[in-house]
């Protein structure tokens, strides 16, 4: 006999177990299918926006991870690319937003244990920590998906949270369409002499943004883009001199670093699909969009996605809900990815024009509070 509930979420990263728990909260029979997550402490941290935070909050996920998490008061752009036109650095302050702090960061491994905790005290949640091998729509419009077991789930609506080589996307027929950056992020943890003030410091390089997030303490979290060969090379330098190498990119800001993490090594790729929802599917987060780490909007895009998703049903879970939710992510969804893009691609140009209106924009927001504070807003997701 199959299992039936009304709405399957596929994927067990941070974006499946939030829609999980979100959806079985707004009153839905919930299944989330996948293995288990099971991330590796290799120095990824994720800095949650204001929204995200008090998304979680409410539906009691973020209980513990405060203890664990630092606050994002400020936000630095220094320009390192050498250019002729380099702007002065531009801070972005939460409290000009009225905020306490845009956001907060805390390691992956942090959160991920903290949903895990939650999830297992949800009555209106079942979990398969197995493998989907396969779906099938029915003649009376239900969705079946067959468990690696054998175990088949049947379903109303289908959320694919499998990110970016997303089995439910292919299964919906959503098209997408990925692309490449000459570029490998390195991360890690570092302890320092000095306190960080609760201020991310992020560097524009010829190679991409190098980005210091603070963590609790006298500790932060780098992202480091580079040519893959060249982030190969330091990962497999001695831990001593690496974390020189980054003492010397930050200019020492925050004085002597020690390395507390593994170092990881992490692609950078781009992805976009031509639609959210589609009979009674939606994709959400990786399986719908993947941007590389510059202004924290990788998982807080895909927080709104499941913001979107419960708006859209509170309205009713009717034909039309899905098509809600898929107008709203196309609006939001396509020019973050474009204004994430740019800023890349520009890093990247080295092209005395694109410099000088770079350069120029930069300068812009600085100078200009109206200005600076759109930006912000956009960037928080106001």
């Amino acid at each position: 006999m199959p299992e039936r509930v009304d709405c399957l979420v596929v994927g067990t990263g941070p974006v499946g177990m939030v829609a999980a728990c979100a959806l079985a909260q707004a009153g839905l029979s919930v299944g989330l299918a996948g293995p288990e997550a099971l991330p590796d402490r290799d120095g990824r941290t994720v800095a949650i926006l204001d929204s995200g935070v008090k998304l979680l909050a409410s539906l009691g996920l973020w209980g513990r991870a405060q203890d664990v998490s630092a606050p994002l008061v400020e936000m630095r752009i220094i320009d390192d690319t050498g250019s002729l036109f380099r702007a002065p650095p531009v801070t972005f302050r939460a409290s000009e937003l009225g905020l306490d702090a845009f956001g907060q960061n805390i390691e992956l491994t942090d959160l991920v244990a903290q949903l895990k905790r939650v999830l297992k005290t949800q009555n209106q949640l079942q979990q398969w920590p197995e493998t989907v091998s396969a779906f099938r729509r029915r003649d009376d419009g239900l969705m079946e998906a067959a468990l690696s077991s054998g175990t088949i789930i049947e379903c109303r609506m289908l959320i694919g949270a499998d990110g970016r080589y997303s089995k439910v996307r292919e299964f919906a027929g959503i098209q997408s369409k990925d692309w490449h950056y000459p570029q490998t992020a390195l991360t890690a943890i570092f302890s320092h002499e000095r306190d960080h003030d609760d201020r991310s410091t992020e560097f524009h390089t010829r190679t991409g943004p190098c980005t210091l997030v603070p963590l609790k303490g006298h500790r932060s979290s780098l992202v480091w883009m580079m040519a893959p060969k060249d982030a190969e090379r330091w990962a497999k330098r001695s831990p001593e001199e690496f974390a020189r190498a980054v003492e010397r990119q930050a200019h020492s800001i925050l004085g002597k670093m020690t390395i507390e993490s593994k170092i990881g090594l992490v692609p950078m790729a781009g992805l976009s699909t031509d639609h959210y929802a589609k009979d009674q599917i939606a994709v959400i987060g990786e399986a719908a969009h993947v941007f590389p780490p510059i202004g924290a909007q990788g998982l807080n895009l895909g927080l709104r996605d499941i913001d979107s998703l419960l708006k859209s049903l509170n309205k009713g879970m009717d034909q039309n809900a899905l098509q809600r939710f898929d107008a709203d992510r196309r609006r939001d969804v396509k020019t973050r990815t474009m204004a994430v893009d740019l800023l890349n691609r520009s890093l990247l140009a080295d092209y005395v024009p694109v410099d000088f209106a770079r350069g120029a924009g930069l300068m812009a927001i600085g100078s200009f509070k109206p200005l600076r504070q759109f930006v912000m807003k956009r960037g928080a997701g106001f």
